[in-house]
């Protein structure tokens, strides 16, 4: 945890050791970060055939750019990935990453499986025509209204995660079967003890937090052994997830290890071999070109070797494996277009031996926490760019901040951008597909943006941007009222794209 929002030398000025040196070249793309389909034509940035101040003038920003085919194809390669060599296993797409009606019909057209993680997203599947057999249900606290729901849809598993979950579930279960219907399928979520090398607060496999059964308790066999004399309820196999952002193979093999420890205990003590083995997602994504994420093949490649490994060597057949990525195939393809307005220079006293005023440039955009909080929560880290045009001007290390009234309010806390930028200029922030919208608030009461997907050219907002209205509609005393202005209600850029301006304009003060 920083002492100081701004960060740990707010008084002091320094390149910040993870930012390294100016890049050769300030507006350049890595393809190992930027969607498939990004380039520049003429000095601006196109994303899947379409130039970004277009998108900014017809809908408005901020705004989240998806391109379709780069979406469809990581789902299309872990698919691949897990199908081929004869290799018995489901994706799952986890909604959670971004979850909308046009995103789960692709899914389905594509032939994924589709994980919830509450009521309501299962809901969201089931309205767009997902089928109902190729979901599971997650979550910690599942209501009985969640679980009514899941049951009453016919839906592929559900993920146990507490023996009071079990006693909820049991009631619901045996009415199906009474009534004609066939027991409830469920796996168990099992806590291996798995520490992952991520952020505490999305490592999900260790002892103390709130998920599953723990392995090492014995709770998981307790609850193997209670789902499996329940008849109402049929227990397909066992569920394992040790986090997120991880950028190798080492933890869930482990987690595999452990988990197909557990398919021999059940055998031993209950004489069912259950015949699926889920060892979820938390696949890492590249958001900096020295990220270096693990590929679906290495990946299906690795786990297989070691579940076979596993299974020979306790006399059980290998089980039809699962994962789960929703971050590896929603991430890289969405990008995040700013406006930018403020641009505010501030003195950090003096930065050289010559007594030169060292300067943080604030690049202050018209989005923010509200539409990507992950930086603030996570301390996440984003490659952020100009858009809507080239520039050949010196480097000047700026700190993208949103417009929200916190000082922790930053988007990506430092970068290098060419020292011409000015309000009215374009920046895209790359790798937002996943958990940017799905995050979203009205804090500040900004409004949430839209998503447009792109392919061969032709854009389609698969959301819509949120107005006032939508949100008066929801307060008791604002409900039927108009919004005050048009111009509120639909946001639109303050300034052409692209504007310049000698007045306003990163590295200005440095230089007067």
């Amino acid at each position: 945890m920083r002492a100081h929002p701004a960060g740990p030398l707010h008084g002091a000025f320094e390149v910040a050791a993870a930012v390294g040196a100016p890049p050769a070249d300030l507006v350049a793309l890595d393809p190992h970060v930027w969607p498939r389909s990004a380039t520049r034509v003429d000095g601006e940035l196109h994303l899947a055939g379409r130039p970004v101040s277009e998108l900014a003038r017809e809908h408005g920003t901020p705004l989240f750019v998806l391109d379709e085919a780069d979406f469809r194809g990581r789902a299309a390669d872990f698919a691949t990935a897990f199908g081929g060599d004869g290799m018995d296993a489901d994706v799952h797409y986890a909604s959670k990453a971004f979850l909308c009606g046009q995103v789960a019909r692709w899914i389905a057209e594509d032939g994924l499986h589709l994980d919830a993680c509450s009521g309501n997203e299962l809901a969201v599947a089931l309205a767009a025509g997902f089928p109902a057999e190729r979901i599971a249900l997650h979550g910690n606290n599942k209501s009985l209204v969640e679980l009514q729901l899941a049951v009453d849809a016919g839906i592929g598993h559900v993920v146990v995660d507490s023996f009071d979950e079990i006693e909820r579930l049991v009631p619901m279960a045996a009415a199906r079967v009474a009534g004609g219907g066939s027991p409830v399928p469920v796996l168990i979520r099992t806590t291996v003890g798995i520490e992952a090398h991520t952020h505490e607060f999305i490592a999900t496999a260790h002892e103390d937090q709130k998920f599953g059964f723990s392995l090492a308790t014995g709770d998981a066999l307790t609850a193997a052994v209670r789902i499996i004399r329940e008849p109402a309820l049929h227990l397909t196999g066992l569920h394992s997830h040790i986090g997120s952002q991880i950028f190798d193979t080492a933890g869930f093999e482990a987690a595999a290890h452990r988990v197909v420890g557990l398919l021999g205990q059940i055998a031993q003590a209950t004489g069912q071999v259950l015949g699926e083995l889920n060892l979820g997602g938390g696949f890492g994504i590249a958001y900096l070109p020295d990220d270096d994420p693990v590929s679906p093949a290495d990946v299906a490649r690795r786990l297989r070797t070691v579940v076979a490994a596993e299974c020979a060597a306790l006399d059980l057949p290998v089980p039809r494996l699962a994962v789960e990525p929703g971050r590896a195939i929603a991430g890289p393809g969405t990008v995040t277009l700013y406006e930018i307005g403020t641009i505010k220079p501030v003195r950090l006293g003096s930065g050289s031996s010559s007594g030169t005023p060292a300067v943080r440039n604030y690049v202050s955009v018209d989005g923010g926490m509200s539409d990507n909080i992950r930086t603030a929560l996570y301390d996440a880290a984003y490659t952020c760019v100009l858009a809507n045009r080239t520039s050949t001007a010196p480097p000047a290390l700026c700190r993208v901040v949103g417009k929200h009234c916190e000082s922790g309010d930053v988007l990506v806390r430092d970068l290098w951008l060419p020292s011409d930028v000015v309000p009215g200029d374009l920046l895209a922030v790359a790798a937002t597909g996943a958990y940017c919208w799905s995050m979203a608030s009205n804090y500040n009461y900004l409004l949430k943006p839209p998503v447009v997907a792109v392919r061969d050219g032709v854009a389609t907002e698969i959301v819509r941007r949120q107005t006032l209205s939508d949100v008066f509609a929801l307060d008791a005393v604002l409900a039927g009222m108009p919004a005050p202005s048009p111009a509120i209600d639909q946001p639109a850029p303050e300034h052409p794209v692209g504007a310049r301006s000698t007045s306003s304009r990163v590295g200005a003060e440095a230089q007067s």
